[in-house]
């Protein structure tokens, strides 16, 4: 097995032990990603079995009812796997108070020096699984009654915010200036008595096996890295589906739509890693650097702005764009947006989208990027599809386009769509695939959740996964002025039936940017992870009789 040199950590990570605060403890969010996470990452080992953790949040719970909440959504699998739920649990503890209370913060901050003096631990990471509208408040909180220098008190903090970070350009801009003023976006200056609180904003998408194997698929593979490029690919398309609707929660999804909840974030982050030209290392920070703004310190030590990837990529137009909005199914069993009665009477919030972008640099010029995602659809992935452009010369005819496809979730492959001859006597060409599923390929490893990877890198001060503000700030840029459009009431959501494939129009819209579909029947291997998920969906399938 070969190895590569990987970034260091920040001095002081491997001899810290952390008292973990999660804010917003009683939420959703912590109750179904945070504390799984923080199970998994103790259950085997990544966490020191010293580690506790501190719920933060309004309701009022005792220590059972909050243990129940905590264990409510961790899969246990084996009887040694309670016996370690009940360890962990030990290690878990609850406050309740207000957001915007010095008392209610003060009050955390003993309960937090009671478990340092008994755990020994000299290390703090909050994780804010809040809404955006108290981000602020618990801020300014955690700053005046919680944070403790480095250099005097000998406590390193750092602080793991959630999106949506914003609405548009300039509300993420308030909320950077407001967080900045708080919190630092580098950690290099540790120790340092001016160093604050370091600030890690998640998109737990960039913690997806998958996502993290672009670098290496990319960048460790001459056969791949020779042809990413507009000379060798005609298009790419990232599709994220879900087969939920809003299930209740229309009137939060309604202030921010797909767009916003899944677009702006998910997907451009991965449209990043699939575009960036490769960095200079793997530290965090040339990473970041590639995939948005590289800050370069000239001779008069003021800084100036080298233009990365996204930053080549201007505002998606009226022109590129497709929304739709979910009605009931056809069978009417399930209820349409409209239908959830939190939903604003009329609102034409888009439940799908989607978007072309084009990266006017040398090595995209002219490739479509297209973007789709939505709800209450016909199944449940997120994938990366990218299709080659078509043999040159009269050779062969009806030959169907080579694809790479990277499935991201569920039943993670990485597959290759290639011309093959058929076997036999005659030259007859059939589309066949190289495929690698995780599942029969790995079938011993266990992949990790994303809040797993996530919460880890943070503790060991690993930034190469989070999202910076320059890049934050590129990545509103492009979607900024569309939205406003669309909050305007400017494009009208096509209605689509609740389990579909989403609204009419999108096949002509992906055709229309360069998609083609082969002429080819496609046979899927039965073996195959990947064709079993994809099969009778997104190609068409002719299956094997038995």
């Amino acid at each position: 097995m070969s190895n590569i040199t990987t970034p260091k950590v920040n001095q002081g990570d491997s001899k810290h032990l952390y008292t973990v605060i999660v804010l917003g403890a009683s939420g959703d969010l912590a109750k179904k990603k945070t504390f799984p996470a923080l199970f998994g990452l103790y259950k085997n080992k990544y966490l020191d079995q010293n580690t506790h953790i501190i719920g933060y949040a309004r309701t009022k719970m005792d220590q059972t009812t909050f243990e129940g909440h905590v264990s409510k959504y961790i899969k246990l699998k084996t009887e040694a796997d309670k016996a370690t739920l009940q360890r962990f649990l030990k290690l878990c503890s609850y406050q309740d108070g207000q957001y915007d209370q010095d008392k209610d913060f003060q009050n955390l901050e003993k309960h937090i020096v009671e478990v340092e003096k008994a755990s020994g631990s000299t290390a703090r990471l909050f994780y804010m699984a809040l809404p955006p509208s108290v981000f602020i408040p618990v801020a300014t909180s955690l700053k005046k009654n919680n944070y403790h220098s480095f250099e005097k008190d000998g406590i390193l903090t750092r602080l793991i915010v959630e999106k949506p970070f914003g609405m548009d350009l300039e509300s993420s801009r308030k909320l950077g200036r407001e967080l900045g003023a708080l919190f630092n976006e580098d950690e290099a200056s540790y120790p340092s008595t001016h160093c604050l609180a370091v600030i890690y904003r998640i998109d737990h998408y960039l913690g997806k096996e998958m996502v993290k194997n672009l670098m290496i698929l990319r960048f460790a593979n001459v056969i791949f890295g020779s042809v990413w490029n507009r000379q060798s690919i005609d298009n790419v398309q990232i599709t994220f589906k879900e087969k939920i609707g809003t299930e209740g929660r229309g009137g939060y999804f309604d202030e921010f739509g797909i767009i916003r909840d899944v677009m702006q974030n998910h997907l451009l982050q991965i449209l990043s890693l699939v575009a960036m030209e490769p960095p200079v290392s793997l530290s965090a920070e040339d990473v970041r650097d590639e995939k948005g703004l590289s800050n370069i310190v000239n001779s008069s030590s003021s800084p100036t702005y080298q233009v990365k990837v996204l930053r080549f990529i201007p505002p998606i137009v009226k022109e590129n764009i497709l929304l739709g909005q979910y009605g009931k199914s056809e069978d009417g069993k399930e209820p349409g947006y409209l239908d959830d009665k939190t939903v604003p009477h009329g609102s034409k919030t888009p439940t799908y989208a989607a978007a072309t972008l084009f990266i006017h640099n040398d090595r995209w010029s002219g490739v479509p990027f297209m973007l789709k995602c939505g709800k209450a659809l016909d199944q449940q992935k997120t994938e990366i599809r990218i299709q080659f452009k078509d043999v040159p010369g009269h050779l062969f005819t009806g030959l169907s386009r080579n694809e790479i496809v990277i499935r991201v979730q569920p039943n993670e492959a990485v597959y290759v769509k290639m011309m093959n001859k058929e076997p036999g006597l005659g030259m007859k060409t059939i589309i066949s695939d190289l495929d690698l599923s995780y599942s029969s390929r790995f079938n011993d490893s266990v992949i990790p959740e994303a809040y797993e990877s996530l919460i880890l890198d943070a503790l060991n001060g690993d930034h190469s996964n989070f999202v910076r503000d320059d890049e934050l700030d590129a990545a509103w840029k492009i979607f900024t002025p569309i939205l406003k459009t669309i909050d305007h009431g400017e494009i009208d959501p096509i209605p689509y039936a609740y389990g579909s494939r989403g609204p009419k129009g999108v096949g002509e819209f992906v055709a229309k940017h360069g998609y083609t579909r082969g002429e080819q029947a496609y046979v899927w291997p039965l073996h195959s992870e990947a064709g079993q998920d994809a099969a009778g969906k997104d190609q068409r399938v002719e299956k094997k009789s038995n």
